[in-house]
């Protein structure tokens, strides 16, 4: 009897021992080919072909489709950021002159581009994964192979640049509402005037240059990421609905430990 049970545990542990090869060995490879994605793309931003008006397309997909969305997003984001910010300095020390100051630098730093990012991912993510992926099913790519015209040249690289300018725009316009919406609401729940919001002394050269490395890598990650997974879509209908799935949980992940690394460095590089 013992030897029969041991028999099954090891079978067991053989079996978990196996599963997790196999997941790790998947994971090195979808990194590899993610990282192969990225080359290529930087290579045809400098050696691959012009198309007129493909980038525009791109921008306003991914800019003008996006702005009512980021900005209602963010506007709301950021009272309930101030909201609860001013609720718990109420409990420590009633006063709220430094609310607006330390509010702007973590918007500036971190928190503009990181939340407004992760709200593109939602958006446009899962429309660059869609779009790939159903031209992958209906074998459009392979046409595109067939006509001599790389994917990633055809339809990575322009919504690459395309992200790269938006995405650092509509942080920066989302980040404005977030903090005008901020102080409207310190205004109106915590009376604090808008001259003494408005307080810029803790921004520093080294907020402003985290924060916009931070929107590039996350303008770059989120087309290179969505389109990868867009590429290897397989299976059909559902197949495009696994690979937007995807898209957007792996955008979102590569958003977070980007903002990982660059805030690390950046505590590094300008300390506080």
């Amino acid at each position: 009897m013992k030897n029969v049970y041991s028999t099954k545990f090891v079978n067991a542990t053989e079996s978990s021992l196996a599963a997790l090869g196999a997941a790790a060995i998947d994971l090195a490879a979808g990194a590899r080919e993610l990282y192969s994605v990225f080359v290529r793309t930087l290579y045809y931003v400098f050696r691959g072909r012009r198309e007129p008006g493909a980038l525009s397309r791109q921008m306003y997909e991914i800019g003008n489709r996006s702005l009512l969305f980021l900005s209602v997003t963010m506007g709301f984001l950021g009272m309930i950021l101030v909201y609860q910010a001013g609720l718990q300095a109420s409990r420590i020390v009633p006063d709220f002159t430094m609310l607006g100051a330390t509010y702007l630098e973590l918007l500036v730093r971190d928190f503009a581009a990181s939340l407004g990012a992760l709200m593109l991912a939602t958006r446009v993510g899962a429309g660059i994964a869609a779009e790939i992926g159903s031209m992958v099913v209906t074998e459009q790519i392979d046409a595109l192979y067939m006509c001599a015209a790389d994917p990633i040249d055809f339809l990575i690289k322009p919504r690459f640049l395309a992200s790269l300018a938006m995405t650092t725009s509509l942080i920066v316009w989302s980040g404005t509402v977030a903090f005008l919406a901020g102080a409207a609401t310190a205004w109106f729940a915590f009376g604090v005037p808008f001259a003494t919001f408005f307080n810029p002394q803790l921004v520093d050269a080294g907020d402003i240059a985290v924060g916009l490395a931070k929107c590039l890598a996350y303008g770059a990650a989120i087309p290179i990421v969505s389109g990868y997974c867009g590429l290897s879509t397989f299976g059909g209908s559902a197949g495009v609905g696994l690979a937007t799935t995807r898209a957007v949980v792996n955008s979102s992940l590569a958003i977070i430990v980007l903002n990982f690394f660059i805030s690390g460095a950046g505590f590094l590089l300008f300390p506080a």
